[in-house]
């Protein structure tokens, strides 16, 4: 049989077994390995996958790829990325190495707010530029599929600005990208006093606006102090289901002030963060079904002494997912492995459950579990080869990539 692509020379095919759902607790663990594996691809799709012998018995090609006897598994999924923004907040960085915390921060006039200035006045064209040689750098890191939040604009044009952007990346760029409004990052300066009018733009004006365009999958909220209250955000996630819109959360990430709880009651897709989540609300996660988005490189990079308790929801049975949480702002951050490594090291997860959670749990998280995040025949070919002796080898390896070549829909997006 004729197809596209056959792909060989792979000393290891590594993947996850398919269950038509996210993994759970210790099915995290349950790979699947193909020794001396081979794959057909045909219309960016994985055809076939099986020990090279059997796939040289059953199909040519026009193009064939060698592996070079190293490693091959699946595109990682980065499901919390905010990359449309214009300047980078290094000088807060180097604020909290001195002892100011995020809200302190962001109450001086910092934070998000900083960057919803160069936002609004910044152009279309300007954005995308910025943010299309952020993405380009994600995918030498290995990232087929990410998610993309607006967020920085905080007025309905800026908003959808933001979105427009995120809508031309997903046009010219060769991975698969996930729009999200997140339109309820924060209070804008000139709603600070008047969160009432602000939550009415929100539900009457931009909601409405940003589904009538269809130009975002889901609709995210920081639920936090100080930020959104756990009524105000039940409002806006209820509003934006309303109008067809698919519910995540930002969800006690400082403090345990419920937001897992309403992820759970709201039965939204996923819960992100969870820095400080109860007990009572990891066990709501559980229960509802919501997958669990751990964000270890943002506690990293704010230099906090407690993490997600990541070990502990796997061990209950969530679904657990990894995210970058590339941001300007708190995690400066587009490596899935340096994340992959933080969350082993101080999260306790062991190498096969950090790399289940960045590509089908995190798939999942997207609502994409069925197209990317394993190799599958009928999943996208979106692959990577690493010159490694073990997948224990990527959160092991600190500082630089051992990745030779990503693949996006059968096609080589990058080469080492």
């Amino acid at each position: 049989m004729q197809v596209d692509t056959i792909v060989r020379n792979c000393r290891q095919l590594i993947t996850f077994r398919g269950k038509n759902q996210p993994l759970k607790g210790k099915e995290m663990r349950d790979i699947a390995i193909i020794e001396d594996g081979a794959m057909a691809i045909q219309d960016g799709c994985i055809k076939d996958i099986a020990t090279a012998s059997e796939i040289a018995n059953k199909y040519t090609a026009d193009e064939v790829i060698s592996a070079e006897n190293c490693l091959v598994l699946p595109g990682f999924v980065d499901c919390h990325t905010h990359p449309v923004f214009v300047h980078t907040r290094e000088d807060e960085f180097a604020m909290r190495l001195q002892g100011y915390s995020y809200i302190d921060i962001a109450k001086a006039g910092g934070g998000i707010l900083n960057t919803i200035k160069t936002t609004r006045n910044a152009s279309e064209d300007l954005l995308f530029e910025l943010a299309k040689k952020r993405l380009e750098k994600m995918i030498t890191l290995g990232t087929t599929t990410l998610e993309a939040k607006s967020g920085y604009g905080l007025d309905t044009e800026s908003e959808l600005k933001q979105l427009r952007v995120i809508d031309r990346l997903t046009k010219e760029l060769p991975i698969t990208i996930v729009p999200t409004f997140l339109g309820a990052h924060e209070y804008p300066e000139e709603y600070k006093n008047n969160h009432q009018g602000y939550l009415d733009l929100l539900c009457n004006e931009m909601i409405p606006a940003v589904a009538k365009q269809g130009i975002a999958k889901f609709c995210d909220i920081f639920t936090e102090a100080d930020v959104f209250s756990i009524e105000e955000s039940r409002r806006v996630l209820n509003c934006a289901r309303q109008y067809g819109l698919k519910l995540k959360i930002h969800a006690d990430e400082i403090e345990p002030l419920g937001g897992a709880e309403l992820a759970a009651e709201l039965q939204c897709i996923s819960a992100d963060h969870l820095g400080s989540a109860s007990d009572a609300g990891i066990k709501a996660l559980k229960e509802a079904g919501v997958i669990a988005v751990l964000l270890p490189a943002t506690l990293f990079s704010l230099g906090s002494k407690s993490y997600a308790r990541g070990r502990e929801m796997i061990d209950m049975g969530l679904a657990v997912a990894i995210s970058t949480d590339y941001n300007p702002g708190s995690c400066n951050c587009d490596s899935i492995p340096l994340t992959m490594s933080i969350a082993c090291t101080q999260m306790k997860l062991l190498p096969v459950e950090a790399l289940c959670a960045t590509t089908i749990n995190a798939a999942y998280a997207l609502e994409l579990g069925n197209e990317v995040g394993s190799l599958e025949i009928g999943k996208q070919a979106d692959f990577t080869i690493w010159d490694i002796p073990s997948l224990n080898f990527i959160p092991y390896h600190l500082g630089s990539s051992y990745i030779n070549s990503v693949y996006a829909k059968g096609k080589c997006v990058y080469q080492a």
